[in-house]
């Protein structure tokens, strides 16, 4: 097999796990903060066997705080952390998993160009541009469109699932701007 080949071919299994993922998170969460979960107990789930876990390695390498400051440190806790898993939680609560699966990671690379532009005087291209022209257009239909469905807790899910996609993209920004390594 040619490596550029194979290459696709593992870009298209890594993708297709990466949009199974997050429709499976947002799936699953869904149903558990529907049914017997409280949305505390979806971040207290995913955080705390992992913190648990972690926490030797947390111990011998620490907090990276010399090199992101409380500012950074915070914006990456609150950006992938609990309290970004319990803001897609209560969101969930109120709107459908399809509008977190579509708005959540979806509006992320808006949110990214926006901070990169603001924060770092970056300029998006003219074809970036278009493509987040795109993206702002679907998250407007996807809210603006619910017809008979359309409620203002409906609506609140939906603000919140952006409110997740804003802290992940502060979190991209930070990560890309401190150059950490994954276990740092």
């Amino acid at each position: 097999m040619h490596w550029a080949t194979a290459t696709y071919l593992s870009g298209s299994l890594f993708g297709f796990a990466a949009v199974s993922i997050w429709a499976g998170w947002s799936a699953m969460t869904r149903l558990a903060v529907t049914s017997s979960f409280d949305a505390w107990d979806i971040p207290a789930l995913r955080f705390g066997v992992a913190g648990l876990l972690l926490s030797p390695i947390l111990a011998r390498r620490g907090i990276a705080l010399d090199r992101l400051g409380w500012l950074g440190l915070g914006g990456l806790i609150g950006g992938t952390g609990a309290p970004y898993a319990l803001v897609v939680a209560v969101g969930l609560r109120s709107a459908p998993a399809y509008d977190a699966g579509a708005l959540n990671p979806g509006c992320m690379p808006l949110f990214v160009a926006l901070i990169a532009a603001i924060v770092l005087r970056e300029k998006p291209p003219k074809a970036q541009k278009f493509g987040l022209s795109l993206i702002l257009s679907g998250a407007l239909i996807i809210i603006g469109g619910h017809g008979m469905a359309w409620s203002s807790l409906r609506i609140f899910g939906d603000a919140l699932f952006l409110i997740a996609s804003f802290l992940t993209a502060c979190y991209t920004v930070i990560v890309r701007q401190s150059k950490l390594d994954p276990f740092t």
